[in-house]
């Protein structure tokens, strides 16, 4: 009888190689210590996600004295931390979505909430008035997860190349929708009247690309004749979009 094996995994070639690679050593009567420091590597490289704090708490600071730097951020003395560290008070409020998108997006990351530091979580509260939109963008760092509070959202987000699928759906009050990290994704108030929605995000510090304002809006600006050809645009086109004052509803 044939033995049909299946193909290894990115994980399994790369335990594999580290495995190999250990024996050959041992043979050679390197140290224990050294075939050690080798598996702990493959386990790391065989790792798909962020290590986990090894602290209770790590409350961001800006003054580095007496601080550990982590994430980013420099970590408090934790016995100077206090309930404050971990409170935002303002997310009732409405943003001001008398803007050019006619949305605005309320942030609470580590930036509001210095407590958040290495805990990999954040929030915000968006408005859109009629017919306003969250424009399409991608959070380079965090999957999200919004749930529809008033209105009627129209939202979607589209796969990577090359199959660009466009996944869309119709959200009411009390709906829920997820877009996949890194993903370019949209809203849009197709209602008559104001839409609010609450998003969680897999990051303390997400981060945000809108995509008009990146290519057309850059600086310093994208040479005109790249935007030409990818965009399959005249070049005087591109030259005015890149004039444009592009909101960032941030």
């Amino acid at each position: 009888m044939q033995n049909f094996s299946s193909p290894l995994t990115s994980t399994q070639r790369i335990v594999k190689i580290v495995r190999d690679k250990t024996l050959a050593i041992m043979k050679k009567g390197v140290s224990f210590l050294v075939t050690v420091a080798l598996m702990a590597l493959a386990s790391s490289l065989a790792s798909a996600s962020d290590p986990s704090p090894l602290q209770d708490t790590c409350v961001a600071i800006a003054e580095p004295k007496n601080a550990v730097f982590v994430n980013g951020k420099f970590c408090k003395n934790p016995n100077l931390t206090k309930a404050e560290d971990f409170f935002y008070s303002g997310l009732d409020k409405p943003g001001n979505i008398s803007n050019p998108v006619g949305s605005a997006v309320t942030p609470v990351n580590v930036a509001q909430i210095p407590g958040l530091n290495t805990l990999g979580i954040s929030a915000v509260r968006i408005d859109y008035a009629p017919y306003g939109q969250n424009p399409p963008h991608t959070h380079p760092r965090a999957t999200e997860i919004l749930t529809v509070l008033e209105g009627t959202l129209l939202v979607g987000f589209i796969t990577s190349n090359p199959e660009n699928r466009l996944f869309t759906k119709v959200l009411n009050k009390g709906d829920v929708f997820v877009f996949p990290i890194g993903l370019i994704h949209f809203q849009f108030n197709i209602g008559h009247t104001n839409a609010v929605a609450i998003a969680g995000l897999s990051s303390q510090n997400p981060g945000v690309i809108t995509i008009a304002n990146a290519v057309f809006g850059s600086d310093p600006a994208i040479d005109p004749d790249v935007l030409s050809r990818a965009f399959q645009l005249d070049k005087n086109v591109v030259k005015n979009l890149q004039s444009r004052f592009w909101y960032d509803n941030n």
